[in-house]
């Protein structure tokens, strides 16, 4: 009877308290390791390809801890990065709000994964095997229901809390912190249109998810680090996959290189079609440099025009000018009309202020033009690049020289 009664409380492995913790968090982990390399970066978007073992080990345990199916996840997340952050994107924290994405964000999901619009046109090329019509997908929750009894068996009574932690473990972390806080908190490395943000610069917990601004960046690459001192565990993982001949690595985001530095009175002319691909490749780190140089201007223009908004400008109330401080410089991509509309208000008011706006929305549409010729896209980086050089702003002046440095 004491046999049975301590298999009931502790399983078949008897485990001590802290090897408790050390196994769930090792079997949650294999789940964050299986989503991020195999469903987002291998699956999404093509970054990386896996050898056929791997990539079926990771469907099988998705399968038993998740329930997710692999044509579903992929097809959402595909649509998220076609619709972000506008009308359509199944979990926007713009669109539902931070607090709906965060806490429901698992039900974002499954209400999307409905749409046989949205398998149809963001499903394609996931697995399609005899296991995953007849198994995996046609009975999605019996996997979950199997490990249910797996845990009962290997832990006791704590197994269903072992298996409500598992459940639990991707509707918080996928859905709740990346979908959410990832465009709400943290630092953006790069200007891409949408509110993405590196939560920390440490992707260890979600396995490199947390860089999750550099992922939207440049959404195909595998690797999702970007600074020196960012760690995407995922990255390590999949290295070590490619040095066991278990995944091609096909795609990871360019390089920086610049050129050496440019006289302030060297010819435009010198700018060749290779700064121009250099320019467009790295368009959103040049617009976060440009949005630093914004914010700073804005926030000296803001502290000189202080004691003349009442006197000067009485419709220009502190309140605005503040918040405008908050997301000047960001690009019109991610502010709402209202915001654009207090912008123009603010900008109106000052020369530097107006200059360095309406030059960062010139900038942009260099490479937002589909239609141009590369030869009209050249003459137009040149015009560009000649305005910042005489506009008078020092700031804008050295940029330029920058941005003529870049190089593909």
């Amino acid at each position: 009877m004491q046999s049975f009664l301590s298999y009931l409380a502790d399983g078949w492995l008897q485990l001590s308290w802290w090897q408790f913790v050390l196994v769930v968090l090792a079997l949650t982990h294999v789940t964050i390791v299986a989503v991020t390399v195999f469903l987002h970066r291998s699956q999404a978007h093509r970054g990386l390809d896996l050898h056929p073992a791997v990539m079926h080990f990771f469907r099988f345990w998705l399968w038993m801890t998740t329930g997710m199916v692999t044509k579903e996840w992929v097809a959402i997340h595909r649509k998220h990065h076609a619709k972000c952050e506008r009308e359509g994107d199944p979990h926007s924290p713009v669109v539902f709000g931070l607090g709906k994405v965060f806490f429901r964000g698992a039900e974002l999901y499954r209400q999307e994964a409905t749409n046989p619009e949205t398998l149809k046109r963001f499903g394609h090329g996931t697995p399609d095997d005899w296991l995953e019509r007849n198994l995996y997908s046609k009975y999605s929750m019996l996997g979950i229901v199997i490990m249910l009894g797996i845990d009962l068996f290997l832990f006791g009574l704590l197994g269903l809390t072992v298996w409500a932690i598992q459940m639990a473990w991707i509707p918080f972390w996928a859905a709740g912190v990346v979908n959410g806080l990832g465009h709400a908190i943290g630092y953006r490395n790069f200007a891409s249109p949408d509110t993405s943000t590196n939560v920390f610069p440490w992707g260890i917990i979600i396995g490199g998810e947390e860089l999750h601004n550099n992922h939207h960046a440049y959404g195909t690459s595998a690797k999702f680090s970007s600074k020196w001192y960012e760690f995407d565990l995922g990255w390590c993982y999949i290295t070590v996959l490619k040095a066991l001949g278990l995944a091609k690595v096909k795609k990871v985001a360019p390089k920086l290189r610049l050129e050496p530095s440019v006289a302030s009175n060297a010819p435009i002319d010198g700018i060749s079609l290779a700064t121009l691909q250099g320019v467009i490749t790295h368009r959103y780190e040049i617009l976060a440099r440009y949005a630093d140089i914004i914010k700073t201007t804005a926030s000296e223009e803001i502290a000189r025009l202080k004691p003349q908004v009442n006197k000067d400008n009485p419709n220009c109330s502190w309140s605005l000018l503040e918040s405008c401080n908050d997301w000047i410089g960001r690009g019109d991509d991610v502010l709402a009309p209202e915001q654009r509309a207090e912008l123009e208000t603010v900008a109106a008011g000052d020369s530097r202020l107006s200059i360095l706006v309406r030059m960062q929305r010139e900038l942009a549409g260099i490479w937002e033009s589909s239609s141009a010729s590369s030869e009209q896209l050249l003459t137009d980086l040149r015009a560009w690049c000649q305005r910042a050089q005489q506009s008078g702003i020092e700031s804008l002046e050295q940029f330029a020289l920058r941005l003529r440095r870049y190089a593909a």
